[in-house]
């Protein structure tokens, strides 16, 4: 069976496809697909866009998809970046710039917690989905630190573990980020789903 997730992130394609290694499924991307057209991301919360992705992709392709949508939500900062962290710094700008902005947008503010949210839904060609959720809790760094990962990793500081995301492994960042623990639901239901 092949599952189709609706990025062409690579990055969130390793992270979802080590994470569902043991499903009987093949997971692809939007890039093993060719051109097919852009969603219209114009959900107002995580769980709308990911729906709007997963049932769009699904119903274009007609195979199951799995749409993630995520991001930072930075307290002090009403939530922002929010729905919008992926183009925070404005369209087409790198992770670099993004998380740039942020620290500077979070300078000298004395509370730095934060939060990265997941909602996955994965959706069939006649519209029924399913949704899952994840979070992890952290504080944004000062500066940018670790060379692994994307997006906010190098300024999203997990305490338990005492590093930036960007410094975990990927098999550390699988016991923890907010997607894992969204997927590791979507794990224990793996019969279900298959359904």
């Amino acid at each position: 069976m092949i599952w189709v997730v609706a990025t062409r992130n690579q990055g969130k394609t390793s992270e979802i496809r080590s994470l569902l290694n043991n499903f009987p499924i093949e997971i692809k991307n939007l890039n093993d697909f060719g051109k097919i057209p852009e969603v219209e991301e114009t959900g107002n919360t995580f769980e709308e866009n990911a729906y709007l992705k997963a049932s769009f992709t699904s119903r274009i392709l007609g195979i199951p998809a799995l749409a993630d949508d995520s991001g930072l939500v930075v307290d002090v900062l009403n939530g922002a970046p929010g729905i919008h962290s992926a183009r925070y710094g404005g369209p087409d700008t790198t992770d670099m710039q993004n998380y740039m902005k942020l620290l500077e947008a979070m300078k000298d503010q004395p509370n730095r917690h934060a939060r990265f949210e997941c909602v996955i839904s994965i959706a069939i060609p006649q519209g029924q989905a399913l949704t899952y959720e994840g979070r992890c809790e952290g504080i944004i760094s000062e500066k940018p630190m670790g060379i692994h990962g994307f997006g906010y990793d190098p300024v999203f500081f997990y305490p338990p573990l005492n590093k930036t995301f960007a410094e975990l492994t990927l098999e550390e960042k699988n016991q923890v980020s907010h997607r894992a623990l969204a997927l590791k639901q979507i794990q224990q239901e793996c019969d279900k789903i298959l359904i």
